[in-house]
């Protein structure tokens, strides 16, 4: 495929994406390897093409007050370096299985967004393992006992199969924690940057870059990233979650047959 017209559909993907909070590394590891390139170097190409685009959004969120910073520090953290031995450990398993593991994680991440939101009751009283948060006029909690395995097994996946780990966190932390849709894009968008930059980090361990392509690519992804974040500011949280739903629904089943029919 001819790098200008890749370049545009990552362009264009970074828009539509950084909206739901996932930065688009998902859709990304999809066009690269239908553009021809093998699974292991969209899976690294797209971490770095990712880490880029996330930046220049976080840019616009923290800017509109999109950002919850403790998750990002404690969340994020863990993510990223789950995100690194995923990416290292990538090499030992084969293009195919790969695709399988993108595509289940996506086929899950837009079944958890297409449930109804419940509202959620916040214990006022102080327990063990139980994190009470407030953003705003918002307020939540969570259960670290049950999402730190949960926080880790995502960063892992995300580093081993190029994907943003967005595709999970934005779904935990809206169902599972009660963040507010807008917040939990937001706070995902900056994860997505250091999960991305890790796993980056593993997969160029094992030189499966090819850097021309990924700068060329990551250009037109930031200023995807710049308008997508700027649009998302001013979208409903109802729209907000569909979009991410649809279109991880999407990516899903396309992957899926995209490793059916492939050697």
């Amino acid at each position: 495929m001819n790098l200008i017209i890749l370049a545009l559909i990552i362009f264009s993907i970074a828009t539509l994406m950084t909206m739901t909070g996932r930065g688009g590394g998902n859709f990304y590891v999809l066009a690269l390897v239908l553009s021809g390139l093998s699974m292991h170097q969209s899976a690294s190409t797209g971490q770095f093409i990712l880490f880029v685009s996330s930046i220049s959004a976080t840019l616009i969120f923290g800017r509109g007050r999109k950002v919850e910073w403790k998750l990002v520090l404690i969340i994020g953290s863990i993510t990223a370096l789950s995100a690194f031995f995923g990416g290292f450990f990538a090499q030992y398993f084969s293009g195919k299985v790969l695709k399988f593991v993108f595509s289940f994680f996506l086929l899950m991440a837009s079944l958890l967004m297409l449930r109804p939101i419940k509202e959620r009751k916040v214990v006022a009283e102080k327990k063990f393992g139980i994190w009470h948060l407030k953003s705003n006029s918002n307020e939540y909690q969570i259960n670290l006992m049950l999402a730190l395995p949960l926080i880790v097994a995502t960063g892992f996946g995300a580093g081993m199969v190029g994907i943003s780990g967005g595709s999970f966190l934005v779904p935990l932390m809206v169902l599972a924690f009660g963040v507010p849709m807008d917040l939990a894009v937001g706070t995902s968008t900056t994860m997505v940057a250091g999960t991305a930059l890790m796993g980056f980090v593993g997969h160029l361990v094992t030189g499966d870059v090819i850097p021309t392509t990924a700068i060329v690519l990551a250009i037109a992804a930031a200023i995807g990233g710049v308008i997508g974040g700027t649009f998302a500011i001013k979208t409903k949280p109802k729209v907000l979650k569909s979009l991410f739903a649809l279109t991880t629904l999407a990516a899903s089943i396309v992957m899926i047959f995209n490793a059916i029919i492939s050697k």
